[in-house]
């Protein structure tokens, strides 16, 4: 049975794209293999149901079908005929004659490349995306800054240019599949017995073979190493908020295409500010007397600079003060700021002089 890529990510058939993005981030971060307790099979299932129902086609074949077609059509990505293909709808695909098991995925592959002309196909191992966290203060937050980072992974060798070999010794024509790229397997199957074709895995679908391998790096074209790049955090950036930077991930092996980094921002709480998107609320402590004559109140905002409000007239002390354009920067819209929140800590005096006492009798009085 296909795996329901909505239960794999928590989510319901009605969830917006917003909502699966959201949970698919949440779960790659908990199950991440290189995190302590993280699960790399949970992490690959994450990652493949996000892949279908992230996009519109696929999901829409997803929801249809119960699973999703190669542009060809009429087979799944799954590897199998799709449900009811050839005529024979409902019927129970089995890979299993016998002992020998095999992919269907294969078999039909390797039927349809007899048409293409029997193209040879290369193998070049892309590097995987790299997420990293990096935490910022909410005044970096605010003014947005240019941050470089570092992370362990595997980097292009350099002894060898990424490739695997000595360039300048050459190549020569790979032995096992005459340079080809490819090999050819008998299959028996329900049908009749079918020629597989599969990348041979001696030359890894290139044909060719090094004269003389990297000894640094073993041929496979890139090692283990410290990778520095620098970011920019635009102003009003959100705690969780992903920065991609295309190519700066995993190299490949063998000269194999880079993957990508994502940079998920965690933004520190404050001492004195919370932050709901792009409002700011801080509570200030004032003398009850400087409230009710409508004296300024001093304080600093985000930015340091210094600015007062006044406390109006009727005044609730439940409700909070708001004070335009003082804020978060508006994430893409330069020069537009959120809103500052102000909410009153009244400070009363420990002890009352008599005089006080009289005065405070003749105010309650009056009012």
């Amino acid at each position: 049975m296909a795996d329901d890529y909505y239960k794999i990510l928590g989510v319901t058939k009605e969830a917006s794209e917003e909502e699966i993005k959201k949970a698919y981030r949440r779960l790659a971060h908990k199950y991440h293999p290189d995190k302590s307790g993280g699960d790399g099979e949970r992490f690959k299932k994450i990652n493949e149901a996000y892949q279908v129902l992230s996009n519109k086609e696929k999901r829409s074949q997803y929801d249809r079908f119960g699973r999703v077609f190669s542009e060809g059509g009429g087979f799944s990505a799954e590897g199998g005929p799709a449900s009811g293909w050839g005529g024979f709808p409902g019927f129970n695909w089995s890979s299993d004659f016998g002992d020998e098991m095999f992919d269907w995925g294969d078999v039909f592959d390797s039927f349809f490349s007899q048409f293409k002309g029997g193209v040879r196909r290369q193998t070049y191992t892309a590097g995987s995306d790299v997420e990293v966290r990096q935490e910022i203060t909410l005044e970096e937050a605010f003014r947005g800054l240019r941050k470089k980072i570092s992370f362990r992974t595997n980097l292009a060798c350099k002894e060898c240019g990424g490739l695997g070999y000595d360039k300048a010794k050459g190549l020569i024509s790979c032995s096992v599949c005459q340079g080809r790229g490819e090999i050819k397997e008998q299959k028996k199957t329900f049908f009749g017995n079918f020629a597989q074709i599969k990348t041979c895995p001696t030359c890894f679908g290139r044909g060719e073979m090094p004269n003389s391998s990297c000894p640094v790096c073993g041929g496979v074209g890139r090692i283990s190493g410290l990778r520095e790049v620098s970011i920019n955090v635009n102003a009003g950036v959100e705690d969780g908020q992903l920065i991609k930077v295309p190519g700066a991930g995993e190299d490949g092996e063998r000269g194999g295409k880079a993957g990508d980094l994502y940079v998920v921002i965690n933004v520190k709480s404050h001492p004195i500010f919370s932050r709901q998107r792009n409002d700011l609320f801080i509570t200030v402590e004032t003398r009850l007397t400087d409230a009710m004559l409508g004296k300024e109140i001093k304080f600093k905002d985000i930015s340091g600079e210094h600015f007062a409000v006044r406390v109006p007239p009727d005044f609730d002390f439940k409700e909070k003060l708001r004070v335009p354009e003082r804020g978060m920067p508006v994430f893409g819209m330069s020069g537009k700021r959120g809103d500052l929140y102000v909410s009153f800590s009244l400070k009363t005096p420990k002890r009352l002089s008599v005089k006080a006492k009289k005065l405070l009798e003749d105010l309650d009085k009056e009012l």
